[in-house]
């Protein structure tokens, strides 16, 4: 929930209402129906109108309007398909996108239709990781950006949601695990990062290619931290093994196109396992977050899947095990005391739900 109060947020709406209507010509007639939100603090609604549009409220006090539009209109000019940009008041945060309807990636995906789907969607990556580097619009994804994330973690997880005090021995061993993720990630060839390219921001309509949205916070960073957030999905899980050849295919495709030199497939899985890990670590924080400070309760019962990432990972490198021995042994236990935990070990596998909280 944002500050806004609730009265202000309904003369929000009406603002909205109005100035959509003005700028679609049909006046004070329009008529919106709310949408499911993000993580952020935009409002979606739909226009009852033919075609339909999707009209934005973006506060210019927590968002970027002016940002969106032009991200939006550069990713559009390199082949990208975002939704148009029909008009925009960015003083007053309002805006008019293109719809592309309610079809995300993350309900069409089953074991029978993951491989051609992803398929679709690598290749969009691949346009995106070729786009030219504008310095004005995309910021370096340095590693002060990538630290000051994954230090979410210890505020919001372990002290604000787990009520744990961190000794001095346990600081050290976070900044430890964090300066390796670091020195990963800066190994990597630089490309645009879309940073949040997972199932629930792509849209599927027929006969297009997959509609890319939630992309206003676009950077330049590691070329494999779009591609570990579709395969290591915070909100669907694949097999280990099935996601390492996804991966491996996508690398080869990538030195084929000129997006990255020749490294060795080791090396290449190593880079997407611990970029994987610096996300995941993040969204551990991240989530808590969202439920604390914004009043988003549903993101919580998406946990046990992080978890379960967090910790094969972690595990499967020596450097890192230290990291995951620490999280199973003294956060853990607090974990498993919430109301929305499920046993993290399961989680993401076929036949297994978790129980969904409204966001």
């Amino acid at each position: 929930m944002t500050e806004l109060s609730t009265g202000g947020i309904d003369k929000r709406r009406e603002e909205l209402r109005l100035w959509a209507g003005r700028a679609l010509d049909v006046g004070g007639s329009l008529t919106l129906m709310a949408l499911a939100g993000d993580a952020g603090f935009r409002r979606y609604f739909r226009t009852q109108t033919v075609p339909s549009m999707i009209a934005v409220d973006s506060p210019q006090e927590r968002t970027n309007p002016a940002r969106f539009v032009a991200v939006a209109d550069y990713l559009r000019r390199n082949g990208i398909h975002t939704p148009m940009v029909a008009a925009a008041d960015t003083e007053q945060g309002f805006m008019l996108l293109e719809d592309l309807g309610d079809q995300q990636l993350f309900g069409a995906l089953d074991d029978s239709s993951v491989e051609g789907l992803y398929g679709e969607v690598l290749n969009e990556l691949l346009c995106l990781q070729q786009i030219p580097h504008s310095p004005d619009i995309f910021p370096p994804y340095n590693r002060e950006l990538l630290l000051a994330e994954m230090r979410i973690l210890p505020e919001w997880l372990v002290q604000k949601l787990l009520g744990y005090e961190l000794g001095e021995a346990e600081i050290a061993l976070l900044d430890k695990t964090f300066n390796l993720l670091l020195d990963s990630a800066e190994e990597q060839p630089q490309v645009l990062v879309h940073r949040d390219f997972h199932s629930r921001n792509l849209m599927l309509r027929n006969g297009e290619r997959p509609g890319v949205v939630d992309f206003q916070d676009a950077v330049w960073g590691p070329v494999t931290y779009d591609l570990v957030s579709l395969l290591r999905d915070c909100y669907i899980r694949w097999p280990c093994e099935q996601v390492e050849r996804l991966a491996l295919c996508y690398a080869a495709t990538a030195e084929a196109a000129g997006i990255m030199a020749p490294v060795p497939q080791a090396q290449f899985l190593r880079w997407f396992d611990w970029m994987g890990l610096q996300r995941h670590i993040k969204v551990l924080g991240l989530f808590p977050r969202l439920n604390l400070r914004d009043g988003k309760n549903g993101y919580l019962t998406d946990l046990p899947l992080v978890i379960r990432y967090t910790l094969e990972v972690a595990g499967r490198y020596p450097e890192l095990a230290p990291f995951a021995d620490w999280f199973k042994e003294k956060l853990l236990p607090l974990v498993e005391r919430q109301s929305w935990y499920r046993d993290y070990r399961t989680a993401g596998d076929p036949g297994v739900q978790l129980q969904r909280m409204p966001q």
